[in-house]
C-alpha cells in the first residue's frame, strides 16, 4: 500500500490544554480510528527554532520525542486537518513510504498489568 510517513517533533514537557503534545497526538490518532503509531525518546536534538533540547540526569522535561505514524493519504490529511485545527505548535515531516505486513498474524498476547497489590488488572 502507498501512503505516508508522518513524524512529529516535540518535547517530553510541550502541552496542548492539559495534556502533553505526545498524549494529545495518541489520543486523536485513536479518535480518527488510526492504527500504528510509534513513539521515539531520543537522548538530545536540535528544534526547528534552534534550540538545544536533552533529557538530564535530574529532569526529562526536555526530552525530545518522536511520534511515527504509516498511514494513508485520506488518513494524513485527517489527522494534519486536526492538528492545524487545534492550532498546536509541532513540527512535523511528511515522506511518501509504501507500506504493508509481512506474514501470518501472530496470536494476540494477553497484555499482564501488574498493580500494587499483585493482583492482575485489565
Amino acid at each position: 500500500m502507498n501512503g505516508y510517513q508522518l513524524t512529529f517533533y516535540t518535547e517530553q514537557n510541550r502541552r496542548h490544554g492539559n495534556q502533553t503534545v505526545c498524549d494529545w497526538l495518541l489520543h486523536e490518532v485513536r479518535k480518527l480510528g488510526i492504527r500504528g503509531a510509534t513513539v521515539l525518546s531520543a537522548s538530545e536534538g536540535i528544534g526547528h527554532a534552534g534550540a538545544h533540547h536533552a533529557a538530564h540526569m535530574l529532569s526529562i522535561a526536555d526530552q525530545p520525542i518522536q511520534i511515527i505514524l504509516a498511514l494513508t493519504e485520506d488518513e494524513a490529511e485527517r489527522i494534519l486537518t486536526t492538528v492545524r485545527a487545534e492550532k498546536v505548535h509541532v513540527f512535523y515531516t511528511r515522506f511518501p513510504i509504501e507500506f504493508g505486513v509481512i506474514g501470518e498474524e501472530q496470536p494476540t498476547k494477553q497484555s499482564k498489568h501488574f498493580s500494587l497489590f499483585g493482583r492482575s488488572a485489565h
